[in-house]
């Protein structure tokens, strides 16, 4: 199978910094993954308060017959056709907000539990675990006996226990 694209996954990067940068986007990040079923990658971006987010992947490449399997033809994809977008802003055909007006933003992150938030965690942990590890390793540091404070270990403990009644009633 050959590349369509020449260019590494790190050389579009650049690329999409400088067309984002064109677009006036701040924040944004992508991923990319390659695996023995194929390769998908992302572009999400924040722009006006919300979140928007352009995937390519070899199955959706195959249903549009371009046959694309590398990851680094996919994101290049991705980042060409973003910059397509921002020539077409630079030229003034359009603005940006009239572009994205027809592309659904994703919906907002659930707000994190206070629990969660205290123990540290920036995400909704995915097991208990998780939260098992990190109490463990909170406790270390905020036990008396190890010179701790004792209302700071009994919030830590009250936490806890919230946090993993929430992540029992997950799984």
């Amino acid at each position: 199978m050959k590349r369509q694209y020449s260019g590494s996954t790190d050389d579009f990067e650049k690329k999409l910094g400088r067309v984002m940068e064109r677009l006036g986007v701040k924040k944004y990040q992508s991923n990319w993954s390659q695996g023995k079923d194929g390769a998908s990658c992302f572009v999400e971006m924040v722009y006006g308060g919300k979140v928007y987010r352009f995937e390519n992947d070899s199955k959706k490449s195959a249903a549009c017959k371009r046959n694309l399997y590398f990851v680094s033809d996919l994101f290049a994809e991705v980042v060409y056709s973003l910059e397509g977008l921002a020539r077409a802003v630079e030229k003034g055909i359009f603005t940006l907000d009239m572009l994205l007006a027809g592309v659904p933003a994703l919906p907002a992150a659930p707000p994190l539990e206070p629990c969660f938030a205290a123990m540290g965690f920036s995400s909704m942990p995915s097991s208990e675990a998780e939260v098992k590890t990190q109490y463990k390793r909170l406790a270390k540091v905020l036990h008396p006996d190890v010179g701790g404070d004792e209302e700071a270990f009994r919030v830590l403990g009250q936490n806890y226990e919230a946090c993993m009644e929430i992540v029992r009633g997950k799984e």
